[in-house]
């Protein structure tokens, strides 16, 4: 899915480090960063 510069992200939600869960739409306003790094920390 692409999206054009300035159209806000769709929501969605992940599970964090700890187990809980974060949805997009709880930080509303806020700037977000968001940091996906796969198979970080795991033997490969």
């Amino acid at each position: 899915m692409a999206l054009a510069l300035g159209q806000p992200a769709p929501d969605f939600s992940l599970t964090s480090h700890t187990g809980a869960s974060a949805k997009l739409s709880n930080y509303r306003g806020k700037n977000v960063v968001l940091a996906f790094f796969p198979l970080a920390w795991t033997p490969v």
